[in-house]
């Protein structure tokens, strides 16, 4: 019989969404996250590459805050003080910007400060390496507060295969997620597309996930 994997991580859970485990490539953004609402000003600024697990930690605060959360793309053409009167507020996917969406974030910024509302920032990239072309704009952002979430580490990716097993009920050994961490993209969405695909190819083919399976998932996944 295989014998499950626990690992030693923090974890908690993301209100109504699965754990987020805990590690060093995001032990700064999770404490920034749980220091709400004693942070350090009302707006604070949230980064890290796809798959590092940044949108399912600025959900835990969205659940936690009763933020309303909208994409970037709002600033286009946005009512600023009607966003403001959300109190708590999350904006995610902060990028390249028009003008007019970057005058509207800047005055974002200066309403949220005089009213006291909660704003939450996330993008890619550290709000200090944005392509910022209003001035005052991109002073503001260098200022903010700002938590990283870097590349899970390979005890994070590993944790997170674990959890997505199980989450599916899926009972695998050490050596398959041994396999499975050293070979695939340090990306939790990878993680979760991956655990998806074995679970499919092991119920359409009325057999246990094991490596000789994985391999041929990898490989028709283009990740071998």
């Amino acid at each position: 019989m295989q014998r499950q994997l626990v690992f030693e991580l923090g974890h908690r859970v993301a209100r109504g969404r699965e754990d987020f485990l805990v590690a060093a490539s995001n032990e700064a953004a999770v404490a920034m996250i749980d220091a709400w609402p004693n942070w350090p000003g009302p707006v604070m600024a949230l980064s890290g590459p796809q798959g590092s697990g940044k949108s399912h930690l600025a959900e835990v605060w969205r659940e936690m805050s009763g933020a309303e959360r909208f994409d970037a793309s709002v600033l286009e053409s946005a009512d600023v003080p009607a966003l403001v009167a959300h109190a708590t507020l999350l904006i995610e996917d902060i990028a390249a910007l028009s003008d007019a969406a970057e005058r509207n974030l800047f005055h974002l910024l200066n309403l949220a400060k005089e009213e006291g509302a909660f704003l939450l920032l996330t993008s890619r990239e550290a709000p200090a390496r944005l392509p910022i072309r209003l001035p005052d704009l991109a002073s503001r952002l260098n200022a903010l507060p700002h938590a990283e979430l870097g590349t899970p580490d390979d005890m994070l990716l590993a944790g997170v295969l674990v959890k997505l097993f199980d989450d599916r009920q899926l009972r695998v050994g050490e050596p398959l997620i041994a396999y499975l961490a050293a070979r695939i993209e340090r990306s939790i969405a990878i993680a979760r597309d991956v655990v998806a695909a074995l679970d499919q190819a092991s119920l359409s083919g009325k057999r246990p996930i094991t490596v000789p399976l994985a391999t041929r998932v990898l490989t028709e996944m283009g990740l071998a």
